[in-house]
Formats: C-alpha cells, sequence, structure tokens
C-alpha cells in the first residue's frame, strides 16, 4: 500500500473498456455541459433582471440554478478529458478538491429541494398566509441553512475518506472521486467508512426525502378537498416541476450511495452516477421554463418583446 497521505493521483477508469462508448459519452456530456451553463444561467439573469420573478420560489430556484452550474463545472471538464483521451488520471489534490465540492453542492442541493418543498406547501396549503410565512429575510436563512449543511457535510467527510489507505495500482472504478469509489479502492479497514458514509446517507437523503413526500402527502390532502378544477391545475402547475426535479435526483442519489454491493450494482451505479453529475443539472432547468409560464414570459420580455400576451 502506498502512503494515502502522498500526492500521488488517481486513475479514473470509468468506461476505459469500451472505448466506442467513450467517444459517444464525451459528445453527450459535451452537449449537456453546455445546456447546462446555457439554462441555468438563463435561470439566474431572469431572476435577477426581472421584477416579476423576485418571489421565494424563484430566489429558491437561482439558488438551485448557481448550484448546478458549480456542481457540474466541479466534474466535468475532468470527465471529459478523461473519455476523450488516453490520459485519465487525476492529481491527489484534484481528487479532493473535486470529493469536497461534490459533497458540499450535493448535500446543499438535497436539504435545499426539502425546502422548496415546504415553500410549494405553504403556497398550497397556506396561501393566505404564504407572504407573511416565507418572508425574504425566512428565505436567505434557509438558504444559508442549505449551504452550511453542505459545507459542514464535506468537512466531516472528506478528511476520512481521504486518509483511507488505498491500494497501490490506485485505480477508481468510477468518473469521479466520490466517497464509495473511494472507499472501494482502499486495502484497509473501511468499517468506520462505511457507518459514517450510512449515517449521512440517512440524514443527508433520507430523513429530507421523508420530509418531501411528508409536505407532498399534505398538498395531496389539500388539493383533494379542492372542488374547482382552476384551483386543481394551479396547484400542478405549481408542484409538478419541483416534483419531477426531485424524482430525477433521488432516484440517482439513491441509486449511487445506496447500492448493494455486487459488480451488477456497481456498474449500474456508474450510469446513475453520470447522471447524477450531469443529467439532472441539464434538466433541471428545461423542466422549470417550459412546465412555467413564468418564466417563458420573463424570458420574453427580456428580448424586448410582450411577454404578457405569450401563453405558449
Amino acid at each position: 500500500m502506498v502512503n494515502q497521505s502522498s500526492p500521488v493521483g488517481f486513475l479514473l477508469l470509468g468506461f476505459s473498456e469500451h472505448p466506442r462508448l467513450e467517444k459517444i459519452l464525451f459528445v453527450v456530456v459535451l452537449c449537456s455541459y453546455l445546456l447546462t451553463l446555457l439554462g441555468n444561467t438563463l435561470i439566474l439573469l431572469l431572476s435577477t433582471l426581472d421584477p416579476r420573478l423576485h418571489s421565494p420560489m424563484y430566489f429558491f430556484l437561482s439558488n438551485l440554478s448557481f448550484l448546478d452550474l458549480c456542481f457540474t463545472t466541479t466534474c466535468v471538464p475532468q470527465m471529459l478529458v478523461n473519455l476523450w483521451g488516453p490520459t485519465k488520471t487525476i492529481s491527489f489534490l484534484g481528487c479532493s478538491v473535486q470529493l469536497f465540492i461534490f459533497l458540499s453542492l450535493g448535500t446543499t442541493e438535497c436539504i435545499l429541494l426539502t425546502v422548496m418543498a415546504f415553500d410549494r406547501y405553504v403556497a398550497v396549503c397556506q396561501p393566505l398566509h404564504y407572504a407573511t410565512i416565507i418572508h425574504p429575510r425566512l428565505c436567505w436563512q434557509l438558504a444559508a441553512v442549505a449551504w452550511m449543511m453542505g459545507l459542514l457535510q464535506a468537512i466531516v467527510q472528506t478528511p476520512p475518506t481521504l486518509r483511507l489507505p488505498f491500494c497501490p495500482h490506485r485505480q477508481i472504478d468510477d468518473f469521479l472521486c466520490e466517497v464509495p469509489s473511494l472507499i472501494r479502492l482502499s486495502c484497509g479497514d473501511t468499517t468506520f467508512n462505511e457507518i459514517q458514509l450510512a449515517v449521512s446517507s440517512v440524514i443527508l437523503v433520507v430523513v429530507p426525502l421523508s420530509l418531501i413526500l411528508v409536505s407532498y402527502g399534505a398538498i395531496a390532502r389539500a388539493v383533494l378537498r379542492i372542488n374547482s378544477a382552476e384551483a386543481w391545475k394551479k396547484a400542478l402547475g405549481t408542484c409538478s416541476s419541483h416534483l419531477i426535479v426531485v424524482t430525477l435526483f433521488y432516484s440517482s442519489v439513491i441509486a449511487v450511495y445506496l447500492q448493494p454491493k455486487n459488480p451488477y450494482a456497481q456498474e449500474r451505479g456508474k450510469f446513475f452516477g453520470l447522471f447524477y453529475a450531469v443529467g439532472t443539472p441539464t434538466l433541471n432547468p428545461l423542466i422549470y421554463t417550459l412546465r412555467n409560464k413564468e418564466v417563458k414570459r420573463a424570458f420574453w420580455r427580456l428580448l424586448g418583446r410582450n411577454g404578457d400576451s405569450k401563453n405558449t
């Protein structure tokens, strides 16, 4: 075993045993990254420049867009280099930084999606008190909690993971420096790290997801008591985009971090990990813009056209 504190780099295997697949994935990842940059930057611009989008919902959405921009920029450039050429190495420092940022932003997104579910719950179930409950100061506080929780999780979990006694081949069977992949690379006792990963997964994945489901359960009960078809349509429009994003994000996170230990699950986890890192940040702005008339109207206003007359 090599000294785990040495600056020796790692080899990110990814799908190196399938060269033709790597070329296809290079094109897919590059296109997805460009769409991520375009879509999330557009949402940030609209949320900032259009006064009609200065509301709690779009404040949290702009936080999500900024997070997705940081998230993909952390991993996609390195991924593209590895997919295109024969060099698939990453330095120890590069792996450390990627792991830290990935943990921090991934945790922040879990908490942020829970906060957005709470915002939707208040909007549907307490519409008359929405402005009183979800006031600007609370929005900033909730966003700060999400970002601080992400930072805390990265500070707690990164050092023990990087102190593992890694095997001499230093080959990470993944696209990224993630905790499960680095634990599998260790040639020593990983009991503490596995317990830490399990506990953090319950606290930061299972608990937030449970709170989201409780919020939507309450929303569903409130909607079922409504007899107006227009109110049903409005409630569905308010929640559907967020619910789709939650489904895509948590299904990929659970597949990556709560997968069983067997070769098939590990290989399948690569695809889910790729979708988690590249797919969801690309789809998020598309889901929120294509299904949201307010965002589309703000886009037309930004172009200098009359957005209020646009209903498509």
